[in-house]
């Protein structure tokens, strides 16, 4: 069976939900092809599904250090960067998310999980800020956008009273 192939089998795996068998086929294809940068980005994603997140780290390394579509490389920044957060290495998280959100300034998603990241660090002021403002931004909800300004105003200041 060709690398072609193989991947597609890999692919149909993931979405019948046989995602062993699915990372067993990625992982002989990101062996079998260091270079192939997408591959490590389907590997590393293969690994987060099964919550083996630490084995996902190396391919997502090695996928953004390559040569990826522009909203593949976004997605691989937010994968590395959550998946460092879930594993407890708030640092490396905090330093993945900046650098992909300096890339993709209008990715939401990455805006979001920094948020999180920034709570694990105990920058909760900053992290309130920045989810605040991305709800604020995003939603279509009308109750939010009715108070869409005040939210905005209160986002950095939530330890502030007013007498």
């Amino acid at each position: 069976m060709s690398a072609e192939e193989k991947f597609k089998v890999a692919l149909d795996l993931r979405k019948e939900n046989r995602l062993k068998e699915s990372n067993e086929l990625f992982v002989e294809l990101a062996q079998l092809n260091p270079q192939n940068a997408y591959l490590h980005y389907q590997c590393a994603w293969s690994f987060d599904v099964l919550g083996e997140e630490k084995k996902a780290v190396p391919y997502y390394e090695k996928a953004i250090q390559g040569d990826l579509e522009e909203s593949d490389l976004e997605n691989a920044y937010l994968g590395l960067g959550s998946t460092f957060r879930t594993i407890g290495e708030y640092e490396k998280s905090k330093a993945v998310l900046e650098e992909g959100i300096k890339r993709f300034p209008n990715n939401h998603a990455l805006q979001v999980f920094y948020s999180m990241t920034l709570y694990n660090l105990n920058e909760h002021q900053e992290s309130m800020n920045i989810l605040l403002n991305t709800i604020a931004n995003t939603t279509s909800d009308l109750n939010i956008q009715k108070y869409n300004r005040a939210i905005q105003f209160y986002a950095d200041k939530l330890d502030q009273t007013w007498e």
